[in-house]
């Protein structure tokens, strides 16, 4: 709610911020509507977690097979590599190669977010006791039975937290864009900065802090109902 209403009513609290900034001429961010940025700010951050919980969750899997265990170590160094990186400079020598625009930013979340992915992939996959693959191979299940009806759900909880920190996180990261070109809830911090307005700043800030907020609160619900579900006789 409060992010709906910040979205919709920004307009309306520029008295407020005429109070933060008295002597600007303009302090409610017009150059594009703030629900158009949101728009294009989960936009970005969508397609990046959508690739990227592939790809962290295939990559998990796979190095908890017999066949991948060798690449373990890896995978698991190159998703930390990720996160070594600032998502600055990954944008500095994205931008050279992809151009100026969306691309540069989608990359560099993959980046940013593949670690919690990977990790708690891997976490979650081998906490499965041993004992219930073995009760399950008894039965007369196929690897890939227990790996979809057996570890996938009992792992469920864990990745689904990765994912979680993954997401929170890049809301955040995503503001970046705007100085590439990426148009999203960013513009109005990066406007403000250039121009030495902090209303922007405030309201850009705010937005984006709010949709974290909301979409972290999605996910815990959503973590809720899975452990109910898990919980149940």
């Amino acid at each position: 709610m409060l992010l709906v209403v910040s979205v919709v009513g920004m307009p309306a609290a520029e008295p407020l911020f005429h109070w933060i900034e008295p002597d600007a001429r303009q302090v409610v961010y017009d150059r594009a509507d703030f629900y158009v940025l949101l728009g294009r700010h989960l936009l970005v951050v969508g397609i990046a977690a959508i690739v990227t919980i592939v790809v962290g969750v295939l990559a998990g899997i796979a190095v908890t097979r017999q066949r991948g265990s060798d690449f373990l170590p890896l995978v698991g160094q190159l998703a930390s590599l990720g996160q070594t990186f600032p998502p600055v400079a990954v944008l500095a020598l994205a931008v050279p190669v992809l151009g100026f625009g969306t691309l540069p930013i989608i990359v560099a979340l993959m980046l940013y977010g593949l670690l919690p992915i990977v990790r708690n992939t891997l976490a979650g996959l081998q906490g499965v006791e041993g004992d219930i693959k073995t009760a399950a191979h008894a039965m007369g299940m196929t690897p890939t039975q227990i790996l979809r009806q057996v570890e996938l759900p009992l792992a469920a909880p864990v990745i689904l937290a990765g994912i979680r920190t993954s997401v929170t996180i890049n809301i955040a990261t995503a503001a970046l864009g705007a100085t590439v070109g990426a148009s999203n809830l960013g513009d109005p911090i990066i406007a403000g900065i250039v121009n030495g307005n902090m209303a922007y700043v405030l309201q850009g800030a705010l937005t984006i802090a709010l949709l974290a907020l909301a979409v972290d609160s999605l996910f815990e619900l959503l973590q809720r109902k899975l452990h109910s579900r898990l919980s149940a006789p």
